[in-house]
Parts: structure tokens; sequence; C-alpha cells
């Protein structure tokens, strides 16, 4: 099995389980849906946030942790957990969860697997925990030890896996002037954004054993950056009307945590359906581009953003090669950063098509009107694995679901992934012919 079907199956396998424990009488607080417990299990594993059932008042506190776990296996990968339970009962691992683990963490020293895999998990246990104890302070004030304790462990884990899952249905509006709970998310979602390689690298860094940053790295961070201080500042213009009327924390909060969390995390402080189209359409691009490559987030990455930039300014410059901080991007890799935005750009063209034909027939039926731009938003909110909705997630046909849950299932997994999977491996030549000129542009 090529490392890519097993990736696929190993999410499959969980959404299975994942479901089966929803459907369990004691995980919810009344009758369910079977369609809206499998959606439910899909949004957690793909670490999505999409919603068709409050997890605060639907689910008990048994279903309430099942979400959470499916979050937290979502997030870091099935094939992760493997590694260290085969180290655990004494069995090696096989050549193909080395090659998975190998193309998650292609940045990272591949000579010991195990310990790669044990400081990710320890890593992630450790950020986890602190933003756990931010959070207990933070809810501390506002309900009883225990439920506070419950709250934060949820929501931190849900912020560091950038999944968007809340257990209050206006996600953390509520909170939109506290400085505690805005920060302490934020850079649970930052840090849960950046990948493992990355991160992996950087505490290496701190450690003194890694003597440079390599370009990965590099790249992830100053484009992290400009993705949150460019945008922010763009939202803060566009919305300064709307702005205008809260206070002067949730003036000074709201447009950074709503772009930092719009790309990949799905929380939300602010009424999304008060915004301007202008910022929806800028929000729908952060969702398409996403979290970086080996992160729990989804979209293109920000590395193909990263790559495309430079490629497209280099054609500009009638350069030939690609370069970026003093080295040569290989022709391979710009090719798959063109291919990948191409095809995520098909994935979720078909996807919105598919969606808005369906719910057309439907509202033209019902006689109501079809709601052309919470679709569009739906489905890059899905693409992208964010979690954010205009309020039409609940409200979708069967058949539109599944179309989101496909959506979400491909990607998580991957763009790239996918294509090899319907496409099959070994690129193949082909003929070659006489060269003959067509005119473009």
């Amino acid at each position: 099995m090529h490392p890519a079907w097993l990736v696929l199956w190993s999410f499959v396998a969980v959404i299975l389980l994942g479901y089966l424990l929803l459907s369990l009488p004691f995980a919810t607080t009344g009758e369910a849906d079977r369609t809206d417990l499998l959606f439910t299990a899909v949004s957690a594993v793909c670490v999505t946030g999409l919603v068709v059932l409050d997890t605060g008042s639907d689910f008990t506190g048994f279903g309430q942790a099942v979400i959470l776990v499916l979050i937290q296996i979502g997030g870091l990968g099935l094939m992760t957990f493997s590694v260290v339970l085969f180290r655990w009962i004494g069995r090696g691992i096989s050549h193909k969860h080395r090659l998975v683990m190998q193309n998650l963490f292609s940045q990272t020293p591949r000579r010991d697997i195990y310990s790669l895999v044990r400081g990710i998990l320890q890593l992630t246990a450790a950020v986890e925990a602190v933003g756990a104890l931010l959070l207990f302070f933070h809810f501390l004030h506002y309900f009883p030890p225990k439920q506070a304790a419950w709250t934060a462990v949820f929501h931190s884990v849900s912020a560091f896996c950038n999944a968007g899952f809340s257990l209050y249905p206006d996600s953390m509006s509520r909170w939109a002037g506290s400085f505690l709970l805005n920060g302490s998310m934020m850079g649970l979602i930052i840090v849960g954004g950046l990948g493992f390689p990355v991160l992996y690298e950087l505490r290496g860094k701190l450690r003194g054993t890694a003597r440079r940053m390599s370009v990965q790295t590099r790249t992830v961070l100053i484009t992290s950056a400009v993705l949150i201080v460019a945008p922010a500042v763009i939202f803060a213009l566009i919305e300064r009307q709307a702005l205008a009327d809260m206070a002067w924390r949730q003036r000074l909060l709201a447009p950074v945590f709503q772009v930092v969390t719009c790309r990949t995390a799905g929380f939300n402080t602010i009424d999304l359906g008060s915004l301007s189209d202008a910022t929806l359409a800028m929000m729908m691009a952060l969702m398409f581009i996403g979290a970086s490559p080996g992160s729990c987030g989804g979209g293109v990455k920000t590395t193909t953003l990263a790559v495309l930039t430079a490629f497209t300014a280099s054609r500009a410059a009638r350069k030939k090669r690609v370069n970026m901080f003093k080295k040569s991007i290989p022709e391979e890799t710009v090719f798959r950063t063109v291919s990948l935005v191409l095809l995520g750009l098909a994935v979720a063209g078909v996807t919105f098509f598919l969606l808005l034909a369906r719910e057309e027939l439907r509202h033209a039926a019902l006689g109501t009107a079809h709601p052309f731009l919470p679709l569009l938003f739906e489905t890059f909110s899905a693409f992208g694995t964010v979690g954010l909705s205009l309020g039409v997630t609940a409200s979708l046909s069967l058949w539109s679901k599944c179309w989101i849950m496909a959506l979400m299932l491909v990607g998580r997994v991957g763009i790239l992934s996918f294509a090899y999977i319907i496409a099959g491996g070994g690129a193949q030549r082909g003929l070659e012919y006489a060269e003959e000129n067509v005119m473009i542009g």
C-alpha cells in the first residue's frame, strides 16, 4: 500500500470508529440524526470545526470527550500515535510506515523516527498543557473549578490542533475583549499552524543543536507573520465602522484574532454575518492558503504561497531559476506548487458548483433564495479545514453535507495525496511530438 493510501485509510478508520462511539445512546443528550453524527466525526478527525450539532448542549461529557480524542488524533495523525504504540508493544516500524512519517516531516532528521515522534508528542503535550493552564485562569472567573478545567483542556486541544470546535454556540464571542483568552488562543493556533518540522527546528535552535534555520523554517515564519499583520490591518480598515461601536479592547483584539483563526482554526469573536463582502472575500483567500506543511491545518499551505510568489517574481524579472534566501528551489517543487494551487482551485470550484446546483433546486422548491455567498464561504472553509461558517451548515441537504464531508477529508489528507490516489504513481514520460507554439496571455 502506498503511503498516500495508508494515510487516507487511517483517517477513514478513525472517522468510522468515532462515528460508532458518537452513535452510542449516552454520547448525546437526545436523538441525533446519523448523518449529523457522521458529519461531526468527519469534522473532528479532519480538524475542521464545521458543526451541525451544538457540541456543548447536544453531546454529553462522554460525547465531548470522544470529539476531543478525535481532534487530537486527527491533528497529529494516526500514523504518529501508531509509531509510539508499536514501540510500546515491542514491534518494529514497517518500511511503508517510515515512508509516511518521512513524507509528513520531510525537513526533519530521519535516522530515528521514534525519537522524532516522541519529540512531537512531548512538544504537543507541553504546549497544550501551558495553553490549558492559561485558559483555566480565564474560565475560573466564570465557571466552577471542575467545569473551568474541562473547558480549558477542550479549547486548548481544539486551538492547538486548529480544529475550531467550541463548547459554546457563539464560540469565543462573549470574551472578545479578554486579553488572556485571546492571547492564549491565538498563541495555540499560531504554534499549531507553524508545522512540526518548523517547531522541531526551532527547538533545536533554542537548544543550540541547530546551526542555521532552513529555507523551510524561514519561509514559514516570514509568510505566517505577513499573513497575520497585513490582513489584520486591512480588516481593521474595512470594518472600522463596525468596530467603532465596540470597546477599545475589542477593536484592538478582534481584527488580529479573526485573521489568525480564519486561516485554519475556525473560532470567532465577532458575528461573521455582520462583516462586509470584501472582508469575507479576504477571509476566503486566507482559508484557501491555510496553515504550514506538517501542521494540523489544511489549505494549500503558506510555503506554497511563498514559492508561487517567488516563481511569479522570477518570471517577471525574466529569471530562469526560483531563488529564496540565496537558495535555488528545485524545479520539481515549483511544478508541484503550481499543480497544487490549480488542483485546489479546481476541487473547491467543482464542489461549490455541486453545492450550488443542489441547494438552488431545493430552495427553488421551497420558494426561498439560495445562499450564494454563504455556500462559497462554506466551500473554502471545508477545503481549508477551517470551520468558520455563515450559518448554513446545519441547513444543508443530505447530498450537500456529503460533498462537504468529502471536501474536508480531501483538505486534511492533502490534495496531492488524493491526486496520487486517483491517478496513481509513477509519472510517465509519454510520447513526444514536434513542438508548435501556442499564444497565451
